[in-house]
């Protein structure tokens, strides 16, 4: 018999992926354990594998589709069995659907073709119903320009809702410009938490023939372009997905926070010193093989229960303090950079910490981290770690909402006065906290980085 195979749901926050490589194609013999594909999410790659053997049947899809969670992708079996049946024409739709929609909403035509999840604004018009009619109006929405859900393509109510759950929130007086001038609505304002004011309005309409006319200047560079060769020493090389948000995440922090370094050295001695004696007892059979690294993210967490200001998330108009410690660690992967979180991580031994902070590490070079820890609002802290690098001074740059991001630098020789007027090279580890500063001010922050440099200068614990 058949057997189909799906792409599977990494984690709850994921609603589609994007199918990258299609490794086992259309007539290909596959046994157990085979990679069948490679997909990501807007957070990390993985591998789909096959659970049974026999002969692809059927690829629904090609590469590049973004394609929503556990939908059919391919088909496996015996050749000549019958794969039609496996082909999904219908079922596409925002997740969450309760129970008096589901029949409305499994009988709507879906194509099959790339598509972008949940919602997708076309040129042509839609038929409309009237509360979706009456809460596009009142969030100045073009209702008849989204693509339904309901019975033979109508939108529907929750159409539109989650077309307003996904735009900025809107003054009444940027509403009724929008509406009357039948503009665009911007991605973000200048208000509070990025509300959308009505002088955010009235400068778009300034901006728009500037902004058509940049775009047409771009459109004839593109034409020009193509009759040029292009140089033989370089390639244009699209970026992936893991790419795009991490630039994307990178720009909007500097681009909407008050972010600001502080360096600051501690002496590294007592470290040093007990990785040397771990490092002896790992020989003789002592189980874990604490780190640097994970002294220093131990560090970091009795300080962050000292400092609770910078265990965080500013909002714009509020400050929200966790109780616990969520620390997020960054990880460099082929696939780009990672920060998955350790949860509740002040609960945790050193020797506990150490084992969490090398499993995740390895489960996102491995590409199958649990999407849901790489979310920035995960952690409630992160650090990251250069100095295996040699890097001596860096200016890491915050996960918002986070208030703060903690960089670790090499280790290196500095004087220190051991006594009146005798100095001496003393290992140095450089730490360099950005904060953010319209929830930090900077004697605050600066305290608790000295408070960081404190607890690494007075490490201990039972080996």
């Amino acid at each position: 018999m058949a057997t189909v195979v799906i792409m599977p749901k990494q984690g709850q926050s994921v609603e589609s992926c994007i199918l990258t490589e299609i490794k086992k194609k259309k007539g290909d013999t596959v046994v157990v354990g085979d990679v069948l594909f490679t997909y990501e999410t807007d957070k990390a790659s993985f591998e789909e594998e096959a659970k049974t053997s026999g002969t692809v049947l059927e690829v629904f899809y090609e590469e590049g589709d973004e394609i929503p969670v556990l939908i059919n992708v391919m088909v496996i079996g015996i050749p000549g069995e019958p794969v039609e049946e496996f082909r999904q024409t219908g079922g596409i739709f925002p997740v969450e659907i309760t129970p008096q929609e589901t029949f409305i909403a499994m009988s709507a035509p879906v194509s099959t073709k790339k598509t972008t999840f949940p919602i997708l604004i076309t040129e042509g018009t839609s038929p409309v119903s009237p509360r979706a009619r009456i809460l596009a109006e009142k969030h100045a929405i073009k209702a008849s320009q989204l693509v339904g859900t309901g019975p033979g393509g109508r939108v529907i109510e929750r159409d539109v809702q989650a077309v307003v759950d996904a735009t900025p929130k809107t003054t009444p007086l940027a509403k009724a410009i929008l509406k009357k001038d039948n503009l665009p609505t911007p991605e973000t304002g200048s208000g509070l938490s990025g509300k959308i004011r009505g002088t955010d309005v009235s400068y778009q309409k300034g901006t728009m023939f500037n902004s058509q006319l940049s775009t047409l200047n771009s459109q004839f560079s593109i034409l020009n372009s193509q009759f040029e060769e292009p140089p033989s020493d370089s390639k244009i090389v699209p970026l992936t997905n893991i790419r795009k948000r991490i630039a994307k995440a990178m720009h909007a922090s500097l681009q909407n926070s008050a972010q600001l370094t502080h360096h600051l050295g501690a002496d590294a001695r007592r470290i040093l010193s007990f990785r040397k004696k771990i490092k002896e007892a790992v020989s003789n059979g002592y189980p874990t093989d604490i780190t640097l690294n994970d002294m220093i993210c131990r560090a970091t967490i009795l300080a962050l229960q000292k400092f609770p200001q910078a265990n965080a998330h500013f909002s714009g108009d509020s400050i929200r303090y966790f109780s616990k410690i969520h620390l997020g660690i960054a990880v460099d992967t082929g696939r780009g950079l990672m920060a998955p979180v350790i949860k509740n991580a002040g609960n945790l031994s050193i020797q506990e910490l150490s084992i969490c902070l090398k499993d995740v590490a390895n489960a996102c070079k491995k590409g199958s981290i649990n999407p849901d820890l790489l979310v920035s609002e995960a952690a409630s802290f992160t650090i990251s770690n250069l100095g295996n690098y040699g890097v001596e001074l860096f200016t890491p740059i915050i996960n918002l909402p986070q208030v703060a991001i903690l960089g670790v630098n090499t280790i290196i020789p500095r004087p220190k006065e051991l006594e009146e007027g005798i100095y001496e090279f003393v290992p140095y580890i450089g730490l360099s906290l950005t904060y953010d500063h319209r929830a930090l001010d900077g004697a605050e922050a600066t305290r608790f980085l000295k408070q960081i440099a404190v607890e690494i200068e007075n490490f201990d614990f039972d080996l």
